[in-house]
């Protein structure tokens, strides 16, 4: 049935807004009685009136044979701000700086600068609703990867990683660092010891990194997400 706007009373408005609020809030329609007391009106006659009212003009639909069948019909232009918003969320995205690159090796020097340039132009797009919900776009860089350290992480040389800025890790964290008294940079999983910090690739042929005075590692970010590069292979 064509849905009509006109004609619509400050009462049947009243009843509209109950129901969806009911509904939302509850998961299931109202009673006639309790719709009755949303607008002060004790006859439930004069209440089945409204909603027939209501429903010839295409606003709701009801099952008279089932008790709180009631439901609200959302109109077209409700229908279709909602598709339009869905579609801007698969568009929406969010710039991430790529600072530059992240050895996932041996650590090899890298200048200071190299994790501290931002250029503009120099940034990964990625979809809002791909982000975590917790992170927040403006505490995210992202660095290359360099070094096939991590690979049993899943990250590869080439890769792109998606970091929240941080100066502390817990253990296991998977962490950007710079080691100051080596002015060298790294990707490994961070685990605190006794009286040491130990680097931990992700690679069975390699080796952990002791750092043994914590004043000479400096944590820049957690890892929250990867990008992978896809290669091809030979024929």
């Amino acid at each position: 049935m064509a849905r009509r706007s006109q004609g619509l009373s400050e009462r049947h408005r009243k009843i509209l807004d109950f129901l969806t609020r009911f509904q939302e809030e509850n998961g299931y329609s109202p009673s006639i009685r309790e719709i009755g007391d949303s607008i002060n009106v004790k006859s439930t006659s004069l209440v089945d009136y409204y909603l027939t009212q209501l429903e010839q003009m295409g606003f709701i639909s009801r099952d008279n044979r089932v008790s709180r069948s009631i439901r609200v019909l959302e109109p077209a232009e409700r229908l279709l701000n909602r598709a339009v918003k869905a579609v801007r969320q698969l568009e929406d995205v969010v710039p991430i700086p790529v600072l530059g690159r992240i050895v996932a090796s041996e650590p090899i020097p890298v200048p200071p600068s190299d994790l501290a340039y931002f250029d503009p132009e120099s940034s990964v797009e990625i979809a809002r609703s791909l982000l975590p919900a917790r992170e927040r776009p403006e505490e995210l860089f992202a660095l290359e990867v360099q070094g096939d350290s991590m690979i049993d992480a899943m990250v590869n040389d080439g890769d792109t990683i998606i970091l929240r800025r941080a100066q502390e890790a817990n253990n296991g964290d998977m962490v950007a660092v710079w080691l100051d008294d080596r002015d060298e940079t790294t990707l490994k999983y961070f685990y605190k010891e006794k009286d040491r910090i130990r680097l931990q690739p992700a690679n069975p042929t390699m080796g952990p990194i002791y750092i043994e005075n914590p004043a000479h590692l400096r944590i820049m970010g957690k890892v929250v997400m990867v990008i992978r590069q896809v290669k091809s292979v030979a024929a």
